[in-house]
């Protein structure tokens, strides 16, 4: 076989391979919150804090984003982990999304990994209530103790102006919001009614579909990014964003996070005003 063959072919061969090994894994099934109308009957419920970090599963064998793909986590991180699956939060500190996320979603992990720590607020395959799953976890980290594993701390709430309470506490702390969710059912994967997410305002991501230049003091940058969004609606986003940001906005693709409150009656986000953009 000539020798310009051989390298095609082994060419070809190493296009597969590598094509084979970055391939995300299938998403995880994982519980998503609805949002809270203030209308639900939430006493009873557990409560805590909404944490803003990145989303990390555990399948028992790796740790995995919202959309599968692979955590690269240092083996030490990962080393007192369970057999068994864990869903939690990757998280440092309020408002620290953008380390979290530069340092948790980086293929060769760095020290900045000292500094994270795993939330656990859910424990998907064990069968029971929502207290029995998080006991299952506690006992696993009892034996097998990882000063950065935490359980987020559940609180009983007591009705809508304890809620509210805890709310405003954890806003005046620079926190995100709260999740309040009904103990008794057993999990169960996709949007639920027994999770809920409780925020001043709301937030949704949409894809970055085409750039509108600016005008006046904004000439020669970003005026505003055209969104897509999961419900196939288009509107344009053109508040929240930093002079650096108008002069390197968010690629076309690139998927974004913003904060509105409420909608117009064509979908469309009323107050919307950018928060970050997503990489996981």
């Amino acid at each position: 076989m000539p020798i310009a063959t051989i390298r095609s072919v082994i060419g070809a061969w190493i296009v597969l391979i590598f094509s084979i090994c970055t391939v995300a894994a299938d998403p995880p099934s994982l519980q998503k919150a609805s949002g809270y109308t203030g209308n639900e009957a939430v006493a009873g419920w557990l409560m805590s804090e909404k944490l803003d970090g990145i989303r990390g599963y555990w399948n028992g064998e790796r740790l995995l984003t919202r959309q599968g793909k692979t955590i690269h986590a240092p083996a030490w991180f990962t080393g007192p982990f369970p057999p068994f699956a864990l869903d939690g939060e990757l998280w440092r500190r309020r408002n620290d999304f953008a380390f979290v996320q530069n340092t948790v979603l980086d293929r060769v992990p760095a020290e900045g990994w000292r500094e994270i720590t795993y939330n656990i607020f859910e424990v998907p395959a064990v069968p029971g209530d929502f207290p029995s799953r998080l006991a299952k976890a506690r006992a696993w980290f009892e034996v097998h103790p990882a000063p950065h594993v935490r359980i987020i701390e559940q609180q009983v709430c007591r009705g809508r102006e304890h809620l509210d309470r805890f709310l405003a506490t954890v806003e005046a702390l620079g926190g995100e919001g709260v999740i309040v969710k009904d103990p008794a059912p057993e999990f169960h994967a996709g949007r639920s009614p027994d999770v809920l997410k409780v925020k001043r305002f709301s937030d949704m991501e949409g894809t970055v579909i085409a750039h509108n230049p600016g005008k006046g003091r904004f000439s020669g940058m970003l005026g505003s990014l055209a969104l897509q969004l999961e419900s196939g609606v288009v509107f344009n986003l053109g508040s929240g964003f930093t002079l650096r940001q108008r002069q390197h906005p968010p690629p076309v693709g690139a998927v974004v996070t913003f904060k509105f409150q409420g909608f117009t009656q064509n979908g469309i986000p009323r107050f919307a005003s950018f928060l970050r953009v997503r990489k996981d």
